[in-house]
């Protein structure tokens, strides 16, 4: 399907004005809704244990007709895209505005700005290119110290197309490459050992990624935690001051905060922060944005899987909660504006609020003075997993690098910690915000009811005052 960057309805053989009398046809009496049409493919290397591990590549195709009434949702879609299956979802999906007077909504607005190119990122470097990388990366790795005993390399990339059609004759395309670069290293002495890991990635082609200084740069990263990992003391139990570092720790706020500002869960009034509008959620000086207008970025997207442009969406300004992340389903429920944050993960899945790129604001303070004002406390630098109750907010998320605090100065690495609290909570204790915003290096993916999309995280440092820390030592 060489053609699908310039026509996808031309490539597959459907005429654009028979799909739109069919989906008109569909959506009669409904009040949204439109025809997704998707061509993908995607590619993916692992190098592992010093030899390609595995190697695939996947294309796919197909389209989603959807059909709002309110709150009802017709959903049909079908991997091959075609006049008579459209036909059939449209039959499939007629019954939802059957008898209704919905008035169809107004389409999205054309104020969308390219925010990445058309590359596809799979073809360059060519397959053997990459195989050769890998084993460059792979050796490269191993040579850097004598305990380094597992080195796990790995690349993968997405071409998506995109055509969104609705019942009025709006149409809008777009195309949107992505790809994700990783190291993976294990370092031990005797029979303990530890790993590091160091990723990147973003909406543009590999080269950034790859070139020497960077990749060397990675291995080196991943390494450097690997060991700082081995160096590791049980970290304590107890209540402390912590101190988040910058970019990747944003994690926490979008799981712990950002899901809770997403318009479905407000709307059914399932979140924490649902009727809290113009109420002080957080602590002064905490301004959260979700921002899909970056250029590059993983979680940016020139227009949302509705059509709608991506925005700077303000959640919480200065403490205050004054917006919510809205697909225009959910918008509309609530007397909202969408947002441009309505994603699926593929033509198989509905739309829904889902973040983009999502950071707090960067405020006054010097890291360094941060650090300086906790007399006993843990830095966390990095994390791994976690798990949130959106309902309560509650969190649990695991720190993969962490250091105590002592009198202001970064003390021994510690190993084992669990940051455990309330979303909601810990924004009220938010004591110092850094001057030194960074987001993450572009390797987020986010889940959500099943579905699985790209997104970006990003925050300054951050003093929080009096978090539950499990640890495997009494503090």
């Amino acid at each position: 399907m060489t053609d699908a960057a310039d026509d996808l309805f031309a490539s597959t053989g459907l005429d654009p004005d028979v799909a739109r009398s069919i989906t008109a046809e569909a959506l009669a009496g409904s009040d949204d809704g439109e025809l997704f049409l998707e061509y993908r493919q995607s590619e993916s290397l692992v190098f592992d244990n010093g030899r390609l591990k595995s190697a695939s590549f996947d294309t796919s195709q197909g389209f989603g007709l959807r059909a709002v009434a309110g709150e009802l949702v017709g959903y049909a879609h079908s991997g091959e895209i075609s006049e008579p299956a459209l036909k059939c979802a449209a039959e499939a999906v007629r019954s939802v505005g059957s008898g209704q007077a919905g008035t169809y909504a107004s389409a999205p607005s054309r104020t969308n700005v390219r925010l990445y190119d058309d590359v596809n990122p799979l073809g360059l470097p060519t397959f053997e290119e990459k195989v050769k990388l890998l084993s460059d990366i792979d050796a490269y790795a191993r040579g850097l110290d004598e305990r380094v005993r597992q080195v796990s390399v790995s690349l993968g990339a997405s071409w998506q197309v995109v055509e969104i059609l609705r019942a009025d004759g709006h149409r809008v395309r777009d195309v949107r490459p992505l790809v994700r670069f990783g190291i993976s290293v294990v370092a031990g002495i005797g029979d303990r050992q530890e790993s590091g890991s160091v990723g990147s990635g973003g909406r543009e082609a590999f080269d950034r990624f790859i070139s020497l200084d960077a990749w060397r740069a990675d291995a080196g990263e991943a390494l450097r935690q690997a060991l700082v990992n081995l160096d590791a003391v049980p970290a304590p139990a107890g209540t402390f001051d912590v101190v988040l570092g910058p970019g990747w720790p944003g994690i926490l706020l979008h799981e712990a905060i950002g899901h809770g500002l997403e318009g479905d869960f407000n709307r059914k009034k399932t979140s924490a922060f649902a009727g809290l509008l113009g109420q002080r959620v957080a602590a002064e000086g905490v301004t959260v944005v979700d921002d899909g207008t970056l250029a590059l970025r993983r979680g940016s997207l020139t227009v949302d899987d509705e059509g709608t442009p991506t925005s700077v969406t303000t959640l919480i300004e200065d403490g205050v909660l004054v917006g919510y992340m809205q697909d225009r389903q959910n918008a509309r429920l609530m007397g909202m504006a969408p947002t441009g944050n309505g994603r699926r993960q593929s033509f198989a899945h509905v739309p829904m609020p889902r973040m983009t790129n999502t950071y707090m604001r960067p405020g006054s303070h010097e890291p360094g003075e941060i650090l300086a004002s906790v007399k006993d406390g843990i830095y966390a630098v990095n994390f791994g997993g976690g798990q949130v109750d959106i309902t309560s907010g509650k969190f649990v998320f695991e720190c993969t690098e962490a250091y105590r605090i002592e009198n202001g100065r970064i003390g021994r690495p510690v190993k084992g910690a669990m940051l455990i609290g309330n979303g909601p909570e810990a924004l009220k204790r938010v004591k110092m915000i850094g001057n030194d915003l960074k987001l993450d290096p572009g390797v987020g993916t986010c889940g959500k009811a099943g579905q699985g999309v790209p997104v970006g995280v990003g925050q300054p440092t951050l003093r929080i005052d009096a978090v539950t820390i499990g640890g495997t030592e009494a503090a």
